[in-house]
C-alpha cells in the first residue's frame, strides 16, 4: 500500500535492490574468476618458459590474493545491500555469521599478501646486493 507521499512502494525498492545485490555479486564473482584466471595463466606461462616457478610463485600467489579480497569485499558489500531493507533477525544474524567469516579469510588474506610482499621485497634487495658474476 502507497502512501501519498511515497515515491517507491516498500517492494519496488526491495525489487531494485535485489537487482543491485546480483550485480554487485556478480561482480565480485567476476573479479575472483578474472584473478583465478590471470594467475592459472601466469603460472602456466611460466612453466611453459621453464623459468623459476619458485621466484614467481610468490608474485603470482600475491597478485590472486588481492583479486581475491577484492572479490570478498564485493560479497560482503552485496550481503550488507540484501540486509538494507526491513531485515529480520534471522538476516541480521546470517549477516553478522557472513561478515564475520569473510572478515576473517580478508584478515588473513591481507595478512599473508603483506608477508608474501615483504619477502619478494627482501629477495630483490638481497639480489640487488650480490656481486655480479664475472
Amino acid at each position: 500500500m502507497s502512501l501519498p507521499g511515497e515515491l517507491l512502494s516498500e517492494s519496488a525498492i526491495q525489487d531494485m535492490i535485489g537487482l543491485l545485490v546480483h550485480a554487485i555479486e556478480a561482480a565480485g564473482a567476476l573479479i575472483i574468476f578474472t584473478g583465478a584466471i590471470w594467475a592459472f595463466v601466469r603460472f602456466a606461462s611460466t612453466g611453459l618458459r621453464r623459468c623459476s616457478l619458485i621466484a614467481e610463485f610468490n608474485k603470482i600467489r600475491l597478485s590472486l590474493g588481492r583479486f581475491l579480497v577484492l572479490g570478498l569485499e564485493f560479497q560482503l558489500a552485496g550481503d550488507v545491500l540484501r540486509t538494507a531493507v526491513a531485515p529480520s533477525f534471522t538476516e541480521i544474524g546470517q549477516l553478522a555469521a557472513i561478515a564475520a567469516i569473510r572478515t576473517v579469510l580478508n584478515f588473513f588474506l591481507t595478512r599473508e599478501i603483506a608477508q608474501e610482499r615483504a619477502e619478494i621485497e627482501q629477495d630483490q634487495k638481497e639480489t640487488a646486493l650480490r656481486p655480479a658474476d664475472l
